[in-house]
């Protein structure tokens, strides 16, 4: 999982995705956002037209958004949008879908920044449209942000009945689980201690449950930091090269790395692979690896070479 916002050129995902493909990974998904959140003043390629290039270039690997915000696009286009990308790669998108969180590009770019209650109406309006897009012709929506009438229905999507959503959501609370056992096929959430995964893990399970939904038939993911090393000296190595690019003033790595390890891949490929075991037993079955020194790419084939076989 790649931070698009952080300066990632054309020329990168390009390259980013041809390493996700020779080295056996399962797919390439990229964050939307339009203003960075560590670097200073990087430039944010638009991330479906990014998605859309990448599904041309590519053959095998998955491609999605973690997540697209609802504060960002209409519904009906978002929909579309993702159909289009759904048709360009055969079948290989994920839409990820979330409320929007990060002000400060909300006010840089004139998109309204609602308190986070409405954020969330807007978002559970927005994922009913995009599903009932994908999946019935000529229906009629009158809710709070958006009226459609006799809404026609788009190309058919290439996956069937449509491309898998995945709705992201930090803490799992009672609105955003019982949305997404209704509609999502994943939901994926942020690194954390074992405890708190476990308590999100149960959340959806007992939203599910009271839905008439088999747990079993959403998947949970977790999207965290990755910092693999051959051994733990490497590790720290690369978290030090992420701080130096963050400004992580005097902060000294190895102390990032002991605050961390719960909730963060850092360590020697052996104790990533020990703790992605740990996530299974949790019942996480899909891991994103966010790697925030994008042009590392020594780390991505070490992973591919070392680590996915271990795990595999």
């Amino acid at each position: 999982m790649i931070e698009g916002q952080e300066g990632v050129t054309w020329d990168d995902w390009v390259r980013l995705a041809g390493l996700t493909e020779a080295h056996g990974f399962e797919g390439l998904f990229r964050s939307d956002h339009y203003t960075a959140i560590v670097r200073q003043q990087a430039g944010a390629l638009d991330a479906w037209a990014t998605l859309a290039g990448l599904a041309a270039v590519t053959d095998r690997i998955r491609l999605g958004t973690l997540v697209s915000p609802a504060t960002f696009r209409h519904p009906s286009v978002l929909a579309r949008m993702a159909v289009t990308v759904d048709h360009i790669s055969h079948g290989r998108v994920d839409v990820g879908m979330g409320s929007g969180w990060y002000e400060r590009e909300h006010v840089a770019h004139g998109f309204p920044f609602l308190d986070g209650r409405r954020r969330f109406d807007l978002f559970a309006e927005q994922v009913e449209i995009v599903v009932r897009s994908w999946t019935e012709e000529g229906f009629d929506h009158e809710g709070a942000a958006y009226a459609l009438r006799t809404q026609t229905a788009l190309p058919q999507p290439f996956q069937r009945p449509h491309p898998p959503l995945l709705l992201g959501g930090g803490s799992v609370k009672p609105r955003f689980a019982a949305l997404a056992a209704r509609f999502a096929s994943e939901v994926n959430t942020l690194g954390a201690p074992n405890d708190e995964l476990r308590e999100r893990k149960a959340r959806l399970d007992r939203a599910c449950e009271s839905a008439g939904r088999d747990p079993a038939s959403l998947v949970y993911s977790v999207m965290t930091a990755c910092f693999v090393g051959e051994d733990e000296r490497e590790a720290a190595e690369r978290v030090r090269q992420f701080l130096a690019v963050r400004g992580g003033g005097d902060a000294e790595p190895e102390a990032l790395v002991a605050e961390r390890r719960d909730r963060w891949l850092v360590g020697s490929v052996d104790e990533v692979a020990s703790r992605v075991e740990e996530l299974r037993r949790l019942g996480v079955s899909r891991i994103f690896l966010q790697h925030l020194n994008h042009g590392d790419d020594d780390m991505v084939e070490l992973i591919g070479r070392r680590l996915l076989p271990a795990l595999l």
